[in-house]
């Protein structure tokens, strides 16, 4: 058996901050996915089970074991507000690892949403609670913790894969009710900048089609639809 919690990443809110401002922008996994070339994208399994929500944040990342799925309460010891829960339980779907009491405390932590490789149950109380969790499935089985005690193997900020996607601690993750993309940290200024012209792009090609553009003035004007 082993845990590893290694220590919350340095992350620049700075860089963070804008991408949360874009809240409002309609398809923002799209869009910044797009930024990135369609790279970084999860699998479109990975969905909205909880609160309509948006999640934007840095990751704090957790590994568990494939078969040995235990509660992961060790991620409070470096969670912190505004961060995002990255879980990767290699897609199991028939033990669920986060649920409403979990919910409850990532919401009187700040913590901004969760998403999960694998299951989530309670997704009533965690909707109650106005708490998002994107998740590849939805079932009533919990993990043996409760009953076992044990919480490990578990591994915390370290590199996962979750829905197909390398996620390090610190990289900004970004879920709404289309799928979830992922922003390495060594690039947020570059995609951040590119989403925006992309969002700003849109907006102007959807008021252009509200006054009766037809698609050769769009691809004349946007270059692209």
């Amino acid at each position: 058996m082993k845990k590893i919690i290694c220590p919350r990443p340095d992350i620049d809110e700075g860089l963070v901050r804008p991408f949360r401002e874009m809240e409002n922008v309609l398809s923002l996994s799209c869009v910044v996915g797009d930024a990135m070339e369609r790279c970084n994208v999860m699998h479109p399994d990975i969905k909205p089970r909880a609160a309509d929500k948006k999640i934007i944040g840095p990751a704090i990342t957790v590994k568990l074991t494939a078969g040995d799925i235990v509660d992961c309460l060790a991620v409070y010891q470096v969670a912190r507000p505004g961060d995002v829960i990255v879980i990767d339980a290699f897609g199991e779907t028939e033990t669920s690892i986060w649920g409403g009491l979990m919910s409850g405390l990532a919401h009187n932590g700040g913590i901004a949403g969760a998403v999960i490789d694998g299951s989530c149950r309670d997704t009533d109380e965690a909707r109650l609670l106005g708490f998002p969790i994107s998740a590849k499935s939805v079932g009533p089985r919990a993990s043996h913790t409760a009953y076992s005690g044990r919480q490990e193997p578990i591994e915390i900020n370290v590199p996962v894969v979750c829905g197909g996607v390398l996620v390090r601690p610190g990289d900004l993750v970004i879920a709404d009710e289309i799928g979830v993309a992922v922003v390495p940290c060594d690039r947020l200024a570059e995609v951040y900048k590119l989403a925006r012209e992309q969002a700003d792009r849109e907006e102007e090609t959807r008021r252009a089609i509200l006054t009766g553009a037809t698609v050769e003035d769009l691809l004349a004007r946007f270059g692209r639809i």
